[in-house]
């Protein structure tokens, strides 16, 4: 694998707190490299191995990579997900603990689908209690067309009651769901113009519902940047208000800052001025979303990054690594082997 990083001449490396695995029962593999979602996974990244993802980060300057499953495996509400859902969350933890791996990995913990609301949660403990996750994973909402709940729905609060217990960290991820008109055009997968805009509904849906407030011990982290999220930030503001949210304006920006964005493939100078201007440039924290697309990407949004902070030690630095630190630190969770 070649050394994509020539970005940042900084002395410091990354934590990447975006960074998937194919599980070994994931229908991934290099014959089967575009599927109904419309987007193609370099071929050189499956199938997909822990060294695999040692390497790259290596190439990347990458000191801790927090391991996800794709958003929404296992994608299904029976006993033999449930199964899947505590394998895949083994795995991880197997691959955090392989000496030879040296501390390079943790990993966010996997519910399953959240419409089994039982099996979710019987996972939260085995994920964060016995086998030490740094937070969950989610997706923005489970299952497809009419039978779909996003994650505010009222089905799921007492998932959310048991993750605000916990001060948990919860890492979200938008759904490949498709839209009900075709994609626009091949080179316009789910990825690219779905997945952003349901990790805005997600997260607009909590806020504008009252339920971060009702659970204000969660710390949320919000895939690419967001999504659509900082571009719609005041539209939402402004409309659900009139719409009859019981939060003001301003609640709901308030809300919105207290999240964290991740840059993985949404860092680009739109975005990142957007992030200023809201006033979350401190909550910026890194991510590549390996091994889902090449490193020449990666390498380009952080290029991106780079002239975006040009000069700013103290920006780049909180991007790449600091504000990552300070987000595990304020839950009591140390991720970096001392030195």
């Amino acid at each position: 694998m070649s050394n994509a990083f020539s970005n940042s001449s900084l002395d410091f490396r990354r934590i990447d707190l975006h960074h998937h695995i194919f599980p070994s029962n994931y229908s991934k593999s290099k014959a089967d490299l575009s599927s109904s979602v419309g987007f193609r996974t370099p071929s050189a990244h499956l199938p997909w191995t822990p060294d695999l993802s040692l390497r790259a980060m290596d190439a990347l300057a990458v000191r801790l990579a927090v391991l996800s499953v794709p958003a929404g495996y296992p994608h299904a509400c029976d006993a033999v997900a449930r199964e899947k859902t505590r394998d895949v969350n083994a795995q991880m933890h197997s691959i955090v603990k392989e000496p030879k791996n040296d501390s390079r990995f943790a990993f966010w913990g996997c519910l399953g689908d959240w419409r089994d609301v039982e099996g979710a949660l019987e996972m939260i403990p085995y994920a964060m209690e016995e086998l030490n996750a740094v937070g969950i994973a989610i997706a923005s909402s489970y299952g497809q067309g009419a039978d779909a709940k996003y994650v505010g729905d009222n089905a799921f609060d007492p998932i959310w009651e048991e993750l605000d217990k916990r001060r948990a960290i919860v890492f979200l991820h938008g759904s490949q769901t498709p839209a009900s008109t075709p994609m626009p055009h091949p080179a316009l997968g789910l990825p690219i113009t779905e997945v952003p805009h349901e990790t805005f509904k997600a997260i607009s849906q909590l806020i504008v519902s009252g339920k971060t407030r009702r659970f204000p011990n969660i710390a949320f982290v919000l895939a690419h940047m967001g999504g659509s999220t900082l571009a719609l930030a005041s539209r939402v503001a402004a409309l659900s208000h009139y719409m009859d949210s019981p939060l003001s304006e301003a609640d709901i920006l308030a809300e919105l800052r207290k999240c964290w964005w991740d840059t993985a493939l949404g860092a680009g100078e739109t975005t990142l001025s957007a992030a200023e201007a809201l006033g979350v440039g401190e909550r910026i924290v890194w991510g590549s979303d390996f091994p889902a697309v090449p490193l020449d990407s990666i390498s380009w949004f952080d290029r991106s990054i780079d002239a975006f902070y040009a000069g700013n030690e103290a920006r780049l630095r909180g991007v790449f690594q600091d504000n990552a630190l300070k987000l595990f630190e304020s839950r009591n969770i140390c991720v970096l082997k001392p030195a």
